[in-house]
């Protein structure tokens, strides 16, 4: 290097006062101009910086007179006293700028003794992107009362974040809230994983047919009546449409077969922490995301389904080599069916249309959940390499005015992803050993002929599907029901007649596990205190459905609650 091309490398890494560094930030700093526009008395004053920039005023007033009777400039005297007291006691001219990411901040730095660096595995040029383009969607939807949002970006492989945005807005007064953190209720942005246990359980496939028509269930607290988002019911459907298309009743009824006991435990392998209650407490309304869940735990979730079924921690630091180990939550195969089902733009068009923010150039998988009353947004995908995640909402929990999932947190999703995939292609993944493809058709034309995945073993021998599959549930009791032993009534004469709705071929009963007697629509059974799952199940023992009860000692009506009178009774026997 020359002597110029050193001292301008010098004068461009020297550290001058605070965290500036470079002439050129210094300039803009100190003076807010550029080195070019610098006065006399200024550039003494830069000069004098650099070899004490923290010097007091005093000493740096002493160095900066002596440059300036060295080089003839004694007439700017009385001017740099006046710049050097405007330096010290005013501060920086800088234009302050809102931090990049103050959440990750907080946590990085939670517990580090003051002064302590910490490197984050934050992608400067795609946080800059996300935080520009939530801003943006905040202020389009503002007048639909959606104020704030939050985002988070992960790449698949590593659990590195990339990207980390809660937006509180400067005018809620609530910009400290972190909203990747805080818990919501998630809504269908749940039914993915519930959808994907059954598949591994070998309770439904892909083609398996659920009824959608309007269904009241009895719960402890009155009758829940589930409804699909557009107030429409298609009959029956098949799991692949249902989850592509975001069906709340088939996802209730699907729910009933896997239990909500069985769900929860899903749900606590894939790192949702804090879920204390039982499945009792959310009863069918866990199917469509009644459970609050961070974004930062339905991020690392959907990323589980990206990894095919390997669950490992997000991290906000690089990542070394000797990282802790995945676990596995689901099978390659359920993972792999439920993102086929998830990248299907087809079957998702019977709700959202072949064109919507969903669609996407590359494969990516992707869902969208909106909460009671529209108070929540989610919009949940992944692609072959990374994982995102948006809410929008209010952190006051107030709702917004017609925003749902597809309209309100699925077009910043869909730019993300745009921008993430600006120069990279996504491919599917390939499908694992364990399935098999096979041509199937639905009876009555429930819906066109395709080619379907299955678990191998549980696709149809003839590639028809029978029509009951699914569709035969329990009719009484309903789940959750509450009975209780007549003190009138001989023991042996009590009895309760378990009813189906359909009805196969060598369909049987099982209660408590055990095999009851008798087969058909309809099976008596002899009242015994305590609480009991009654199964329905078809002729190869596969359960069609699945309702738990209750039966009471001795009780008058009169102590039962009076929410529980009508649906505490039972047929006793002529």
């Amino acid at each position: 290097w020359s002597k110029e091309e050193i001292l301008e490398a010098y004068l461009n890494l020297v550290s001058f006062r605070g965290e500036l560094q470079g002439i050129q930030a210094a300039s803009r700093g100190l003076f807010g101009k550029d080195p070019h526009g610098l006065g006399q008395a200024e550039s003494l004053i830069l000069v004098s910086l650099l070899r004490a920039p923290n010097a007091p005023f005093e000493a740096v007033k002493r160095r900066a007179l002596l440059n300036s009777n060295s080089l003839g400039w004694a007439q700017v005297e009385k001017e740099l006293d006046e710049k050097l007291r405007r330096l010290f006691l005013g501060g920086y001219l800088l234009e302050p700028r809102a931090a990049v990411a103050p959440h990750v901040a907080r946590l990085l730095f939670k517990g580090q003794p003051k002064g302590s660096s910490v490197a984050s595995s934050l992608d400067a040029s795609i946080q800059r992107f996300v935080m520009e383009r939530l801003e943006h969607h905040l202020e389009l939807f503002r007048p639909q009362n959606m104020n704030q949002g939050a985002a988070l970006v992960v790449e698949n492989q590593s659990g590195q974040v990339l990207a980390y945005v809660s937006l509180g807005g400067a005018a809620s007064g609530r910009t400290h809230v972190d909203g990747v953190q805080a818990k919501r209720q998630v809504g269908s942005a749940l039914k993915p994983f519930l959808y994907a246990h059954a598949l591994e359980e070998r309770i439904l496939t892909p083609a398996s047919l659920l009824e959608d028509s309007p269904v009241d269930i009895p719960v402890p607290t009155g009758i829940y009546s589930p409804r699909n988002y557009d107030n429409l019911y298609r009959g029956p459907v098949s799991v692949r449409t249902a989850l592509a298309s975001s069906m709340n009743v088939p996802a209730v009824r699907a729910l009933g077969l896997v239990g909500e006991e069985a769900f929860l435990s899903r749900l606590r392998g894939l790192g949702f922490s804090g879920i204390k209650e039982s499945g009792d407490f959310f009863g069918p309304s866990l199917a469509l995301g009644s459970l609050d869940v961070s974004l930062w735990e339905l991020v690392n979730g959907y990323r589980t389904l990206a990894n095919g079924g390997m669950h490992g921690e997000l991290s906000l630091t690089p990542v070394r080599a000797h990282s802790p180990p995945s676990r596995r939550v689901f099978s390659r195969e359920a993972a792999f069916l439920v993102s086929d089902i998830l990248s299907d733009r087809e079957a998702r068009s019977t709700t959202f249309g072949l064109e919507n923010p969903l669609s996407t150039r590359f494969w990516a998988a992707v869902k969208t959940g909106t909460s009671k009353d529209m108070r929540d947004n989610w919009c949940a995908g992944y692609t072959a390499r990374f994982t995102v995640g948006v809410w929008v909402g209010n952190f006051s929990g107030q709702p917004m005015w017609n925003v749902s999932g597809v309209s309100g947190a699925a077009p910043v999703w869909a730019e993300i992803m745009n921008f993430l995939h600006r120069d990279q292609i996504s491919d599917a993944p390939s499908p694992p050993a364990g399935l098999v493809k096979r041509r199937i058709a639905f009876p009555k034309g429930l819906e066109p002929p395709r080619q379907e995945w299955f678990l191998s073993g549980t696709e149809p021998h003839n590639g028809t599907l029978a029509m009951n599959p699914g569709l035969c549930r329990i009719a009484y009791p309903p789940q959750g029901a509450i009975m209780a032993v007549d003190p009138d009534i001989p023991p042996e004469q009590q009895e309760m007649i378990f009813l189906s709705e359909g009805f196969q071929e060598g369909m049987n009963w099982r209660l408590n596990g055990e095999l009851l007697p008798g087969t058909g629509r309809s099976v008596r059974w002899g009242l015994k205190e305590g609480r009991h799952t009654l199964s329905l199940l078809d002729k190869d023992g596969k359960i069609l459905d699945k309702v738990s009860f209750l039966v009471r000692g001795s009780t008058t009506w009169e102590e039962l609650p009076p929410n529980q009178w009508e649906i505490s009774q039972f047929w006793p026997s002529p």
